[in-house]
């Protein structure tokens, strides 16, 4: 997800997202314990969401 993109979000709507990101992001890493995941930098790209997220919620 992109500054952009976010930014177009409400605070409401980045909560939801927050949550939504960080609970795909533990189920990720789970799962890479596991087995390793195909495409490894969607962990990267989703740490990376939640950054921007937690960004936008701060600066709101």
């Amino acid at each position: 997800m992109k500054q952009s993109e976010v930014k177009q979000y409400s605070s409401e709507e980045l909560r939801d997202k927050l949550a939504e990101s960080r609970r795909a992001y533990a189920d990720l890493k789970r799962t890479h314990i596991v087995s390793p995941l195909e495409n490894p930098s969607e962990i990267t790209k989703l740490r990376k969401t939640i950054a921007r997220l937690n960004t936008a919620i701060n600066n709101s």
